[in-house]
């Protein structure tokens, strides 16, 4: 690695625990930075800030570095496997998949989904989670099915899309049928959040989100060869359909879990992999995969902090923050994309 990429990626990592610590800060309350050393002194705090930051900062700042990792090395995996530079974490209807689970979950009252899970001692948050699993699941198995029998990944690509269209229409079908206070609940998950997390499910989601990530930078040189074409990966000795269906796999559960616990996150997955090949000029995935982490968690967690209103006693949805950074450099890449042939 040249020296100016490794500083670039020195600067990523020590600026991550700032980055951290400031989403922690922020918010409608503001708490001082002093607070840390108070916290290294043994010192006591107000109980007031205490509450705030162990009970909803911490958790939320979590959340949101999680998202911040998994989401963009989704979408890096799918922009090499489809060689596409528009592709996403949700391209295969992963993300429609889910909230078509919630959908019947919360707007599907009069086929008693909501009842047998309330039933069951299950509460509505960890109802709409388990839906959002279990709908982000079912298209993945599809996906997984369909994928030895379809040599063109571009045929994969629209049966993707094509599912993410089946199921966008049926949640369309229950809202219209639904009474508006459960449109409204299904709005707000739609809108994304990272709010709401304990320490139980944001332990749930690493335990998922961490080996996938792990399988993910194992898949590194196969990935690479993956670029030359599938003929020239096959003869390079790598396994196409085994890496097929891990590429499927890691990216599939790293966007389906992610949406299952915080809604839908748009335009992170796809933007951020871009920015990674801007800043490192290279198409090596043992670079891109972490630095697209490194990158995405940064900008997850300013686009969470920006989304507290700092100051202020409301907050607006991360979905809408994420949009006004990440629409643009989509627009960007296909402009430039225009100009010149892009390797992926």
């Amino acid at each position: 690695m040249e020296i100016s990429k490794r500083i670039y990626l020195i600067v990523l990592i020590i600026l991550l625990p700032i980055t951290f610590a400031a989403d922690i800060l922020f918010g409608s309350v503001s708490i001082p930075f002093s607070i840390f050393s108070d916290i290294l002194q043994y010192n006591t705090i107000p109980e007031t800030w205490h509450i705030i930051i162990t009970e909803l900062r911490i958790p939320r700042a979590i959340t949101a570095l999680i998202t911040g990792m998994a989401l963009p090395v989704s979408g890096l995996l799918m922009q090499t496997f489809f060689r596409n530079p528009l592709a996403g974490p949700y391209v295969l209807g992963i993300s429609t998949g889910a909230s078509l689970g919630v959908a019947i979950f919360s707007l599907g009252g009069g086929l008693g989904t909501y009842a047998i899970i309330t039933g069951l001692g299950i509460g509505t948050s960890w109802g709409m989670i388990i839906a959002a699993c279990i709908g982000s699941l079912a298209v993945m198995f599809i996906i997984v099915s369909l994928s030895p029998k379809v040599r063109d990944t571009a045929s994969l690509l629209i049966i993707g899309i094509m599912l993410g269209s089946i199921t966008s229409a049926v949640v369309s079908v229950l809202q219209y049928f639904s009474n508006p206070l459960e449109i409204q609940e299904f709005l707000m998950w739609t809108f994304g959040n990272f709010s709401g997390l304990d320490w139980t499910e944001i332990s749930i989601m690493l335990g998922i989100i961490i080996p996938m990530l792990a399988i993910s930078f194992a898949m590194q040189k196969s990935l690479n060869a993956l670029l030359l074409g599938e003929n020239y990966a096959r003869g390079l000795g790598v396994n196409i359909k085994r890496l097929r269906f891990g590429i499927i796999i890691s990216a599939s559960l790293l966007a389906g879990v992610i949406t299952a616990f915080t809604g839908p996150i748009g335009f992170v997955g796809m933007a951020v992999p871009h920015i990674a090949r801007t800043v490192f000029k290279t198409t090596n995935h043992s670079i891109l995969i972490a630095t697209s982490a490194l990158i995405g968690a940064h900008l997850v967690l300013l686009c969470d902090i920006i989304s507290q209103l700092p100051g202020y006693q409301s907050t607006i949805p991360i979905n809408t923050v994420t949009a006004l950074f990440g629409a643009p450099i989509v627009i960007f890449v296909i402009f430039k994309s225009r100009k010149s042939q892009l390797q992926y």
